[in-house]
């Protein structure tokens, strides 16, 4: 029997470090057992560099194929568990075909990666990024191993804007009257829609739905502002079907509004600024 768990042991114990592992903010990330591990978190468009260590068990030799490490980033659909669609990939190829024997350190670096998603854990889905480190073997079968890190995309200190307007309450016949404000631009903006959303939610708990209808569309801005320009919003709401907000009724469901600002820059990345405002109607005099 002991034998028997010997022979399913790894050959190699495998070890993923990152160079500013030590100084680098740690997140907790919760595994799929349900544990909670502290993990490393990183931005778009940073390098990721480390090391991979490969130490065989006393008395043990390696030979393999090549090792190579990869950074994923990939979705995984809860009801297809285990079918991963990888939407980054990259490859550092640390060593050519031969034998280890002793352990051995890999230097690898991934240069100003973009990334473009952040890290998500859903009810029903998954999308994270993580190194594979792979010791590809003829005979069983090839070592992997696997470091999860957490990704935050963000665009701070490149857009900075106030959307003001005259209030939070409105009738259904009522105008929106508002200025937004552009304190700091840095991205090219190509172009600048205001939205008015309908957001629906029924049930409750694990069982809520929610279905979101865009119900207008404006263009306040076509071009590239620059800092200290102001764009005046003045929208009517009479044309619209519009009902009053519902919250929470008989905790069955919910009917909310909300102003929806959308900025497109030259590359087609969209940006969002989100408000809500609450509707009523009003009393025929």
């Amino acid at each position: 029997m002991n034998f028997l768990i010997g022979a399913f042991k790894p050959a190699c114990n495998i070890s993923i470090t990152f160079s500013d592992g030590k100084s680098r903010k740690q997140v907790p990330m919760k595994k799929e057992n349900g544990k909670t591990i502290m993990v490393s978190l990183f931005q778009s468009k940073e390098s990721i560099a480390g090391k991979v260590s490969i130490e065989p068990l006393q008395g043990k030799k390696i030979e393999h194929l090549g090792v190579k490490v990869e950074l994923l980033g990939q979705i995984e659909m809860y009801f297809d568990r285990g079918n991963f669609y990888d939407f980054t990939s990259l490859v550092r190829e640390l060593d050519v075909p031969g034998d280890i024997y002793e352990r051995k350190t890999y230097p690898f670096e991934f240069s100003t990666v973009e990334m473009p998603y952040e890290t998500y854990n859903g009810a029903n889905l998954r999308l994270r990024y993580v190194l594979k480190v792979t010791v590809s073997r003829n005979y069983g079968g090839s070592i992997v191993e696997y470091q999860d890190f957490i990704m935050e995309v963000g665009i701070e200190d490149c857009l900075h804007i106030e959307f003001e307007y005259n209030k939070s309450k409105y009738h259904l016949k009522d105008v929106i009257i508002g200025k937004i404000y552009f304190l700091l631009v840095r991205i090219k903006i190509k172009n600048m829609d205001l939205e008015i959303r309908r957001r629906e939610s029924t049930g409750s708990g694990a069982n809520t739905h929610v279905e979101t209808e865009t119900l207008a569309k404006f263009e306040l801005m076509d071009g590239a502002p620059v800092r200290g320009e102001s764009i005046p919003i003045r929208l009517f709401l009479s044309p619209y079907e519009l009902t009053p907000t519902y919250r929470n009724i008989n905790n069955k469901f919910s009917v909310k509004y909300y102003l929806n600002l959308v900025l497109v820059d030259e590359e087609d990345r969209r940006y969002f600024k989100q408000q809500e405002i609450a509707i009523y109607r009003q009393q025929d005099s």
